[in-house]
């Protein structure tokens, strides 16, 4: 079988097309990731939530028994 140049014009545009649309997206994504910076996270203010959930959840757990 062999390729026609039709078929080879089909394959071509596809694949330009497709590369165009992975450009477009990798582009909107870093220009999201970009936006989306906001303050530094506050590591100690994380931990201490969540060992204060987990102390309330204990007690719950303690409380239902």
């Amino acid at each position: 079988m062999s390729i026609t140049p039709q078929i080879l014009a089909a394959i071509s545009g596809a694949m330009a097309t497709y590369i165009a649309e992975e450009e477009a997206c990798q582009a909107a994504a870093a220009g999201l990731a970009a936006a989306a910076q906001g303050p530094p996270v506050n590591l100690w203010g994380m931990s201490g939530r969540q060992s204060a959930m987990q102390l309330r959840q204990l007690m719950q757990r303690r409380s239902l028994r």
